[in-house]
């Protein structure tokens, strides 16, 4: 097994929105923000090579959005998943399988493109299978007013179209149809509606993507959670549990939104948990 870190392109998104009802003194601190509040967002991907299986763990926000939508992420950077997966000699083509932590666009929009025409939408992956939970499919496409921006219909209904969308088993270990290749899962219902964060073993270490439970270093305490989180108390239980687990078992935490840290480490403090180490990906696994 080879695993790649893939930058599918950075945005920014508000610090007040990201952090709910902590204070900004408070928060930009790890977190600072530019003049309009705005703080550095990553569309971190991960990129699981094994056997003749090629798997992408989230996609990003993808390009087939309108000016008018982008105008309000502040996409930056030169980042983007063709040259992220070139850069590790791949191409999109070559993805065998997408399996999505959720349904909002900044993890799925890139799984669905323009034809070459523009006149339709397709999957931006052609011979990929997409992985989603059911119950979360039926959530996103009948989505409640609050997500109802988050979960847009032209990243949805195409994988369905297409006939490559597959749904996982909940409650146990997912292994991909005719792939040597398992993970565990972890379902997350604080922010949405079954968010799977997956759990990888990778050369004696687990590497747990943490998709929106722990966007970046910055929401390591357990009331740091974003506005976007549909029940935040069950988010913080559900932080609670995965932190102490995450120390008791030294997992690396894959920090998707994190702009500027990759992975890091947990540890005790007479405050509750709280960061440990920061490695970047090369450092950790050269």
């Amino acid at each position: 097994m080879q695993i790649y870190p893939i930058e599918t392109g950075n945005f920014r998104l508000d610090g007040g929105a990201m952090f709910s009802i902590v204070p900004k003194v408070i928060w930009q601190k790890t977190n600072p923000a530019d003049s309009n509040n705005l703080i550095d967002i990553a569309a971190r991907s991960l990129l699981i090579e094994e056997g003749d299986r090629l798997i992408l763990i989230d996609t990003g926000l993808g390009d087939k959005q309108s000016d008018k939508f982008f105008g309000y992420y502040y996409r930056w950077g030169d980042f983007t998943l063709d040259k992220s997966l070139a850069k590790h000699g791949f191409h999109r083509d070559d993805i065998t399988d997408v399996f999505m932590t959720h349904l909002h666009f900044d993890h799925c929009g890139g799984s669905i493109q323009w034809n070459s025409d523009r006149t339709a939408f397709e999957p931006a992956f052609k011979n990929a299978t997409f992985w989603t939970d059911e119950n979360h499919w039926n959530w996103a496409i009948k989505p409640n007013v609050r997500e109802k921006p988050s979960f847009l219909r032209e990243n949805l209904l195409p994988m369905e179209e297409s006939g490559q969308l597959k749904f996982v088993s909940r409650g146990k270990k997912m292994f991909l149809e005719n792939s040597e290749l398992g993970f565990d899962i972890l379902f997350a219902d604080g922010h949405t509606e079954k968010q799977m964060i997956p759990h990888v073993k990778y050369k004696g270490k687990t590497l747990v993507f943490t998709a929106d439970l722990v966007p970046t270093v910055g929401h390591i305490p357990v009331a740091y959670c974003t506005s976007y989180d549909t029940r935040p108390l069950l988010t913080m239980e559900e932080k609670t549990s995965f932190m102490n687990t995450a120390v008791e078992k030294g997992y690396y935490l894959f920090l998707e939104h994190d702009a500027h840290n990759e992975i890091c480490t947990l540890q005790n403090s007479e405050k509750g948990v709280r960061l440990n180490e920061i490695f970047s990906f090369d450092e950790l696994f050269k």
